[in-house]
């Protein structure tokens, strides 16, 4: 009696197309079509006996409050701007009802710090049993994040009905859009296979980067002559130094190696809150910290010199902002060379564009870097109507800081006749 059914989604129009199909259904069937008022202008069906209905909501959060409860059919919740609405409608708005029950229906989206995505966590953990809610039942069809998403075998696990509802024909034509346009890959992996992906329009596909993987020992690199990048954060936040090592006569390709902070304190509470696995890689040696609660730039500076004394550093490339005093100690105690990075239009189009031609070339060689790998996939660039481009912190949805810092050193690199290197860099004379 009195159960009152909702649909919502981003927008009243969106929320009217599961209004439409259940409508339909009311109307295909004689026995609800009897009991049933179906009312098209409202969007609403009603059952006159009991003083039920499904009704369809607009987007406004602040006017749904006060409502009792019994069903709720959220569709496309990736679309929501924020949690407000999500909140409303399903935190103690049916503890009237004896069962209240909501339905989440939703792709994925592209901003991890997204309600949906927090939604879309607590289902993986309770599918992997990292947590436990009999309240919560999770169904997810998605190809993994690591899988090939150009194989019709991971189609086929993100669209059941693949060959029944939907034509193979055109998955293939759209995924071969996608392998020819970097543009496209997202929206294939989004829409298609379900993949959560970090941006709209990717920069640079994260499968090209992947192709440049090389499994080499840093050791094989010692006394080359390597540029840097220092991408200094607040004393909170993350970290990023990237050395760059130019080609020599026996290498063709430039050979990068990144290191990473954050204050150790602080690990577990953005692993949790940024749903980002920095512990994972705390533990795995692909992320250091420093003690306390805060970046401890002392630390950063040893850690400096000690490269220092491994590798040929001829220049270290930097972001003047909140950097001043780290600079001077290394420039000034230690005899590195510092040299002030703009991060406009001017200083980072050149080498942002070389980045990617070097990649797509396959002229750049990596060891496979999660956090590395994980900034480059974060990537967003902004053009300006010249034409030129830049890593865009301000739209990138995470953290791009290691991305930056190897442009900064490859910048360098270049400026510096890559591929020019004396073999004295590496070894001494030879006498006869």
């Amino acid at each position: 009696m009195g159960a009152e059914i909702y649909g919502c989604a981003a927008d009243r129009q969106q929320a009217s197309i599961v209004f439409n199909v259940a409508a339909d259904m009311v109307r295909m069937c004689p026995f609800l079509y009897k009991n049933c008022k179906i009312l098209d202008a409202n969007k609403r069906i009603m059952v006159p006996e009991t003083g039920s209905f499904y009704q369809v909501l607009s987007a406004e959060a602040p006017t749904k409050h006060g409502f009792n409860v019994h069903g709720v059919i959220f569709d496309e919740l990736h679309a929501q701007p924020n949690r407000s609405l999500f909140d409303v409608m399903t935190k103690g708005s049916g503890d009237a009802r004896t069962q209240p029950l909501y339905f989440l229906i939703t792709t994925a989206g592209n901003d991890t710090n997204s309600i949906c995505y927090e939604v879309h966590q607590k289902a993986l953990d309770i599918i992997e049993g990292r947590k436990i809610d009999p309240t919560f039942y999770p169904v997810i069809y998605s190809a993994g994040q690591d899988e090939d998403w150009t194989s019709p075998d991971v189609w086929a696990k993100a669209n059941p009905s693949l060959g029944v509802t939907i034509d193979i024909e055109k998955i293939e034509a759209a995924c071969e859009s996608a392998k020819n346009t970097p543009a496209e890959e997202n929206s294939f992996r989004q829409l298609r296979l379900n993949q959560w992906v970090k941006q709209e329009t990717r920069w640079l596909s994260i499968r090209k980067w992947d192709e440049c993987k090389v499994d080499f020992d840093e050791r094989d690199l010692k006394g080359r002559i390597c540029y840097g990048g220092l991408d200094l954060s607040s004393t909170t936040d993350l970290t990023a130094f990237v050395l760059t090592f130019p080609p020599t006569d026996d290498d063709d390709r430039f050979f990068v190696l990144p290191y990473f902070w954050l204050p150790e304190e602080t690990i577990e509470l953005r692993s949790r809150r940024d749903h980002v696995p920095y512990n994972e890689w705390e533990r795995r040696g692909f992320l250091q910290v420093t003690e306390g609660n805060v970046v401890h730039y002392a630390a950063i500076e040893q850690f400096i010199c000690e490269l220092g004394e491994r590798f040929n550093i001829a220049e270290i490339a930097f972001d003047r902002w909140n950097a001043t005093q780290l600079t001077q100690r290394l420039e000034d105690d230690y005899g590195f060379t510092m040299i002030q990075f703009g991060q406009g239009f001017a200083s980072m189009s050149a080498p942002t564009k070389n980045l990617e031609k070097l990649v797509l070339e396959k002229k750049l060689a990596h060891n496979g870097h999660d956090v590395l790998r994980w900034n480059i996939d974060n990537i967003i660039v902004r053009q300006d109507p010249s034409g030129n481009i830049k890593i865009d912190k301000a739209k990138s949805t995470e953290k791009v800081d290691g991305a930056i810092a190897l442009v900064m050193s490859l910048s360098r690199a270049l400026l510096n006749g890559a591929g020019q290197a004396s073999v004295y860099d590496t070894r001494g004379l030879l006498v006869i």
